[in-house]
């Protein structure tokens, strides 16, 4: 066998040294005082997602994997009382965390980063028994490469084409982050992110599970999973291709259609993609936001009654109103959760899983008077999810709202008192008031813990 002449091998591009440098340092470098508590309100989001998921059909399955998984005890699997390998761990929660429609989003790079980025965070955090500062530093990290990827690979093009950008860029997101807490030095990233490439898929069907497990695999169990095990594989001597990012036959060669590489690295410790990222007010799909918030404005501005209403026209993107169209599951109902909010004033985690309501004779007779359509000026303004809703009233009365921000998008953030009280509607139901007050208490003194492996007692069932 000839020898392999190492010197003819091409040089790194300063993509990736960049890039590789940056995920190298990451839990070295301070968090700017806004960044940081932006990421403590995804960190506790995320976690909340997954203790509320851990009662959801693809949590319980996702636990029961877990279980038969055995393994070595490294990470916890929330809501309950399994510890197992890292890898294992960061499957079963990253599914929790998107067992339902409850978990963050990032509009311009149609990505969920903090399912797959938090768990796969909170597993290695666990396994190297790092401290709150490093997980914080970690997940922020996290969501810049994930969001950075797919943005690399013009998002909105990729997946249209068909790719599942909910799996590709958190992939590389989890794995940027295990790398950083298990000290990866800036050559193993470069394995690292190899690693991360060759492990990269998804397509879009996704759109037709029906029963969100699949889903909640694509989006979070399977990003998550990934990471964790590159960064455990090179972390353990496993090397391999220094610059997937270039030269024959690279990664933009193979998925990019009109790439932007230097994406990858663009102002990396200036722009930091936590703070462009949704955290949802609404415990439903996220085209769904907009029209309830403008409905709230709407109830509180004119005291609308549910008996009042003659007919409701409720306009969204094309792309949402597809996904949304009088849907099975109710918290991806438009028409259905529409008639929630119209009756209730209000939408809970708990009205918006009560499947039984979906039979309901008033909510029934009332959204047969919710007229969903597809708009295509709101269209033009995506990835911004705009709503606009019409009433018309018995009397004659025409009332209209326009949701151009939707709450907990950058442009309208919630505040922290707002995160903290949608993870109590969360948690409290599977873990107690009590604890689930510990819980965001923790979160937001998480710099002070030594051992992350704190959380634990608070995250079990």
């Amino acid at each position: 066998m000839p020898s392999i002449d190492v010197t003819s091998a091409p040089p790194v591009s300063l993509v990736m040294q960049r890039l590789s440098e940056y995920i190298a340092g990451a839990l070295r470098r301070p968090l700017p005082p806004a960044v940081a508590e932006k990421t403590r309100h995804h960190l506790l989001d995320t976690l909340a997602a997954m203790i509320s998921g851990s009662r959801l059909p693809p949590g319980t399955k996702a636990i029961s994997f877990a279980r038969a998984q055995g393994g070595t005890k490294e990470a916890c699997v929330v809501g309950s009382r399994i510890v197992t390998a890292a890898a294992n761990a960061a499957l079963a929660n990253g599914m929790l965390a998107h067992a339902d429609e409850t978990d963050d989003s990032h509009s311009p790079s149609q990505t969920h980063p903090g399912c797959g980025v938090v768990a796969a965070s909170l597993a290695m955090a666990e396994r190297e028994r790092a401290g709150g500062t490093a997980l914080l530093r970690a997940v922020a990290l996290g969501y810049d490469v994930c969001c950075r990827l797919t943005q690399s690979l013009n998002a909105m093009q990729f997946r249209a084409e068909g790719h599942s950008t909910h799996s590709f860029g958190p992939t590389f997101g989890a794995a940027a982050a295990a790398g950083a807490l298990a000290s990866l030095d800036s050559r193993r990233v470069r394995y690292l992110l190899s690693y991360a490439a060759q492990q990269a898929s998804g397509i879009s069907c996704w759109m037709r599970d029906e029963g969100h497990v699949e889903k909640a695999f694509d989006f979070g169990g399977m990003p998550a999973r990934n990471g964790v095990a590159a960064a455990a594989m090179v972390a353990h001597g496993f090397t391999g291709l220094e610059d997937v990012l270039s030269g024959e036959r690279n990664f933009f060669v193979a998925y990019g259609r009109s790439p932007d590489p230097e994406e990858l690295a663009r102002e990396l410790g200036e722009r930091y993609e936590v703070t462009r990222t949704d955290i949802k007010r609404w415990t439903v799909g996220s085209p769904i936001q907009a029209p309830l918030d403008s409905l709230l404005e709407l109830i509180g501005a004119h005291r609308v009654r549910a008996d009042e209403i003659g007919r409701v026209v409720v306009r969204v993107a094309h792309l949402g109103a597809n996904t949304t169209d009088n849907r099975e599951m109710p918290d991806i109902c438009m028409q259905h959760l529409c008639a929630v909010m119209l009756l209730d004033g209000t939408v809970s985690f708990k009205s918006s899983h009560d499947r039984k309501r979906m039979r309901d004779a008033r909510v029934l007779g009332l959204r047969k008077r919710v007229e969903l359509r597809g708009d295509d000026a709101l269209s033009r303004a995506m990835p911004r999810r705009e709503g606009i809703v019409e009433i018309e009233l018995k009397d004659g009365r025409r009332l209209e709202h326009h949701t151009g921000a939707v709450r907990g998008t950058p442009e309208n953030p919630m505040t922290r008192a707002e995160v903290e009280a949608k993870a109590l509607d969360l948690a409290a139901p599977v873990i107690g008031r009590a604890r689930a007050q510990k819980l965001c208490a923790a979160v937001r003194d998480v710099e002070k813990l030594r051992d992350v492996r704190a959380l634990r007692a608070l995250l079990r069932a």
